[in-house]
């Protein structure tokens, strides 16, 4: 019901936005010129169709828009998939799918290997005379066994009946198939299947261990059929199964080509006992005879016409079962872009986009999921508030050396094993956080943890970086000094620097913030140096004629006009940040969404890896969209110099 409404609030505010945007396009007054910015300010409603379109082709593409408005049609494709498996083997035989009849194909196949073995026997130099007259005489009695199978006067009566009887199952499963009480189940039958089904759960649901309260498992497609088409496909595939191996077991072996069989295969058995071991090149040509003959013999070979009557039969009921499929084949060709449900063996599985890009109603319930502390993912949730004494933060906040420089001594027990606490004890307690104050929310998880590693790096690169950049752009001595340095680290790959800092300095958060650090270091040294070094001139001398000292110019002047690059640099530190953290967590970590995606990767769970993805886009969202407002705050006069 969620995605329903989810879906059709989509569309009418797509068409809405759209609606609006071109009226609106009509009636707006645009007083500003072709590249003016201000002509790009607004356009909220083309905000809602960018975003809206995106949505909806990620609705459609993972196949959620199906499971929303036909929460069935997965099981009951399953059911269909599991006939077409069923029917695929006959079918093969035939030429319904394929160009010719299976007999004709491996005769075509064996006879061109036979003149292949045979036109090497007689241009081979490691064969006597004799030995080449055996082996194309072995290969002149394979031949003959063809004919053996394809003769209509040679099959046996038996063989004949059984395929009569195989065809006439086949046109009852018709017959059945038709009738709308199929497979007539009893009322026993049906409160066991009804059972089995409530059991078995939805399309996609997710399964929670009751006993450790993680994600078990999801379940990719109900395999048990729900619904009264689902069970007529999915008995019609039982008893396909049957016929398929009763078919398949057939052999149209008649005497004699049992006997003429038998011959070759102890002549040539008798033939490579009596070759010596300097005779190894005939004695391969020969096992070679053996095994396209025994291709021969396990091959369902019959007379051109002999299964005419078992293909007509096959041919009605492939028809038949498209033609009760009904609106099921809409749904499949409409919901299901680029993929379809199959079947394989004892399950079904989603086959094309579905399978890889997850369903956004499944992806939302499993982030609810992973975020509780209940559940989480490896004991952590994503994202969750505790309540916190202020006191831990206070303690983790203050040094310890505080009380450590205080004058006197720590308390020391008494002859009577109490412990009295003195000014200097009581200081330890504060700085250390060992005491009570009250409560407040803090955030933790996955997602807190990440957040604070980028934005840790990020204060220490703007405390630093801007600075010293500053410094650099406007002293002589500090850009030939520094930026050496900076300019021998900047080009190296933050990961080439990862597995040395992360093993230096461990793979908790002090090596992950100071990779991060590094990594928008060079980026704001070099941003705040280019805004330093690029302001005008006319402005400097006009602070200058105004009595301005160097403080007030840096202040006033260059501070301001460098803030455009600083801010510019910030955006792009942010986005390498994140690039950074998630290949530092890959390669060290216990916490944070890059260690997320990495054991998600190794279990293929597409579902957790899309929730990263899209945890990781929002929240560089987030510092980008804080940015865009500080910058409107702090630089209006922007662009309009």
């Amino acid at each position: 019901m969620f995605t329903q409404f989810i879906t059709i609030l989509i569309i009418v505010l797509i068409i809405g936005c759209i609606l609006y945007g071109r009226r609106l396009i009509k009636t707006e007054k645009v007083d500003a010129v072709f590249g003016n910015p201000e002509r790009a300010k607004g356009g909220t409603h083309w905000i809602i169709v960018g975003s809206g379109a995106i949505l909806l082709i990620w609705l459609y593409y993972s196949w959620d828009i199906a499971k929303g408005f036909y929460p069935n049609s997965a099981n009951e494709l399953c059911q269909v998939a599991k006939v077409n498996e069923a029917l695929l083997g006959l079918k093969y035989q035939f030429p319904i799918e394929e160009r010719e009849f299976k007999s004709t194909s491996i005769i075509k196949i064996e006879n061109k290997n036979l003149q292949k073995i045979t036109a090497e026997v007689q241009s081979s130099t490691n064969l006597t005379n004799q030995q080449k007259i055996n082996l194309v005489g072995f290969i002149d009695e394979t031949k003959r066994l063809i004919p053996l199978l394809t003769n209509e006067d040679l099959i046996e009566i038996e063989t004949k009946q059984k395929l009569n009887e195989i065809t006439g199952k086949i046109n009852l499963l018709s017959e059945n198939f038709k009738k709308t009480d199929y497979p007539f189940e009893t009322e026993e039958e049906l409160n066991t299947r009804l059972q089995a089904v409530k059991e078995q759960g939805d399309w996609g649901i997710t399964k929670i261990d009751s006993g450790t309260g993680s994600i078990e498992n999801t379940i990719e497609v109900p395999l048990i059929a729900a619904t009264k088409k689902g069970l007529k496909f999915s008995a019609a595939a039982e008893e396909l199964k049957i016929i398929d191996e009763e078919f398949f077991k057939l052999r149209n072996h008649n005497p004699q080509f049992k006997t003429s069989i038998k011959e070759l295969k102890d002549e040539i058995k008798t033939y490579r006992k009596n070759l010596s071991d300097n005779e190894e090149v005939a004695s391969n040509y020969a096992k070679n005879i053996v095994k396209i003959a025994r291709r021969i013999e396990f091959a369902s070979i019959y007379p051109p016409n002999a299964l005419n009557g078992m293909q007509n039969a096959i041919v009605k009921f492939d028809n038949l079962q498209k033609s009760e499929q009904g609106g099921l084949r809409l749904i499949d060709i409409l919901l299901f872009p680029a993929g379809t449900i199959v079947s394989s063996g004892t399950s079904c599985s989603e086959q094309g986009s579905g399978r890889w890009l997850p369903k956004p109603s499944d992806t939302l319930n499993k982030f609810i999921l992973m975020s509780k502390p209940s559940v989480g993912y490896k004991n952590i949730p994503l994202l969750w508030i505790d309540m916190m004494d202020v006191s831990k933060i206070i303690g983790f906040i203050l040094p310890d050396w505080i009380a450590d420089i205080l004058p006197g001594e720590y308390p020391v027990h008494s002859a009577d094993g109490v412990v009295k606490q003195n000014f200097k004890g009581n200081v330890l307690k504060i700085v250390t956080g060992d005491f009570k104050l009250f409560k407040i929310p803090v955030p933790y998880g996955h997602i807190w943890d990440s957040f604070l590693r980028v934005f840790l790096g990020l204060i220490f690169g703007i405390l630093i970086g801007v600075p010293l950049g500053l410094f650099m752009g406007l002293n002589r001595f500090a850009k030939g000094f520094f930026d050496p340095l900076i300019e021998l680290y900047r080009p190296v790959p933050p990961l080439a620097w990862a597995p040395l800092i992360i093993s230096v300095l461990g793979i908790d958060n002090t090596g992950k913030v100071f990779l991060l650090f590094m990594v928008s270091l060079s980026i704001m040294i070099i941003s705040a140096r280019a805004g330093a070094s690029g302001t005008q001139l006319s402005k400097i001398h006009a602070a200058h004629s105004l009595g301005a000292s160097k403080k007030q110019i840096l202040r006033y002047v260059i501070f301001p006009n460098s803030l455009p690059e600083i801010l510019t640099g910030i955006r792009v530190a942010v986005g390498m940040c994140w690039g950074t953290l998630v290949a530092a967590e890959f390669l060290a970590g216990t916490t944070g969404i890059g260690f997320v995606e990495n054991v998600a990767k190794k279990y293929f769970q597409y579902e957790v890896i899309w929730i990263t993805i899209f945890i990781m886009g929002m929240l560089g969202l987030l510092f980008d969209v804080t940015l865009r407002k500080i910058i409107e705050k702090t630089i209006p006069w922007r662009g309009k110099g």
